[in-house]
């Protein structure tokens, strides 16, 4: 039997096309002064990697300074999903013939504030604070030493129609008595909360007061104050698990995560003992051949300590090692050692297996 993209195609040749979608807040002055702007960027990672980071190759899609995130996030998906069923037709310069081409959302990148809401997570502070899975219990538990231990272990994968009844859920709770209450321990509790809904929500509980406090014999709330129930578009994306389909971003995660608050430690620890000009002395010494993109400015780095960036500490955590294994402790030591090896390897798994990341992902998908 006929495959039905046949059909759908006109018997032309047929290529999927992998999208990666990218949103976050951005200033459009060019001055210091901050206005904020949600944007929305696409990039196709069909092509090569080295042509994939070239602006030219970065696809603008839509930007508002008034529109939420995820209102901006519901049109996109909307488009994606509208080509992905009817197919786009055109002309091919390599094999000089007309072909279908059919667009899927491969992942979504951003920043981890970006991904919670994307997830409809509730963020760090609540009891289930990953994205991704249901570690975590009540905050009392997790300050135990059982519960403590538990956080390093993955809990069972969180899915996105369980994240949908849980939303939904919590719509109903809005209309209770208490309802702010209500919805504000559910979110906590499960680490939950849409963000496409929470101006709904927040309606419905200012109308449920306003219905409780009604007196009889005055006039109703007039229609316009019921409001339409909206949802997180991702949650339903084809093709795609939103709450698997978030990498992990590992410049604030990791660089400007753990590595910027252990070297905050280390500095300090260093100043206490009266040694910081010693480190800074091994630093302008070290031999900085071997590195990959160098910025070890050793008077830089010693006088403006608590404001480096990601590049920073991408070169301090190759070479802390050498520089202070006879100043501070083993712990201390140690730890630069564990955190040096964690960077080098996520960084290099970044760049070298990206590539094969989204072959493996296409292919899974396709």
């Amino acid at each position: 039997m006929p495959h039905p993209l046949r059909a759908k195609s006109g018997g032309r040749l047929i290529l999927t096309v992998p999208l990666i979608v990218f949103m976050d807040d951005v200033s459009e002055n060019i001055s210091k002064q901050w206005n904020k702007h949600h944007v929305v960027y696409m990039l196709n990672t069909s092509i090569p990697r080295n042509m994939i980071e070239k602006e030219f190759c970065i696809h603008f899609v839509v930007s508002s300074p008034h529109a939420a995130p995820m209102e901006l996030m519901k049109g996109v998906t909307d488009s994606i999903c509208k080509a992905e069923k009817t197919g786009i037709i055109t002309w091919d310069c390599q094999y000089e013939e007309e072909i279908m081409l059919i667009p899927y959302e491969l992942f979504v990148a951003g920043d981890n504030p970006m991904h919670a809401k994307e997830c409809s997570h509730a963020g760090l502070k609540t009891n289930h604070f990953c994205r991704r899975c249901k570690v975590g219990e009540t905050q009392v538990e997790k300050k135990s030493d059982k519960g403590y231990q538990k956080l390093f272990q993955s809990g069972s994968p969180r899915l996105p129609q369980e994240t949908i009844e849980e939303g939904l859920r919590q719509d109903s709770l809005s209309l209770e008595s208490g309802g702010t209450d209500k919805v504000k321990k559910a979110a906590t509790s499960t680490g939950i909360r849409d963000a496409a809904s929470v101006s709904v929500v927040q309606h419905l509980l200012e109308l449920g007061k306003q219905l409780r406090k009604h007196v009889p014999g005055k006039a109703a709330l007039p229609e316009a104050d019921v409001c339409k129930l909206t949802l997180n578009p991702l949650l339903g994306m084809p093709g795609m698990d939103i709450h698997q389909d978030t990498p992990t971003k590992i410049l604030h995660t990791v660089l400007l995560g753990v590595a910027k608050y252990f070297w905050g430690q280390t500095v300090w620890l260093l100043d206490e003992a009266h040694l910081l000009t010693t480190f800074q002395r091994c630093l302008e010494s070290i031999n900085k051949d071997g590195l990959n993109y160098p910025t070890l400015g050793a008077e830089y780095i010693c006088r403006f300590k608590g404001s480096l960036i990601g590049k920073h500490f991408k070169s301090l955590a190759q070479v802390m090692p050498y520089l202070i294994y006879n100043l501070v402790s083993s712990d201390v030591l140690d730890g630069w050692t564990v955190l040096g090896d964690l960077i080098v390897l996520l960084w290099h798994t970044r760049i070298d297996n990206t590539n094969e990341y989204l072959v493996r992902i296409s292919m899974t998908k396709s």
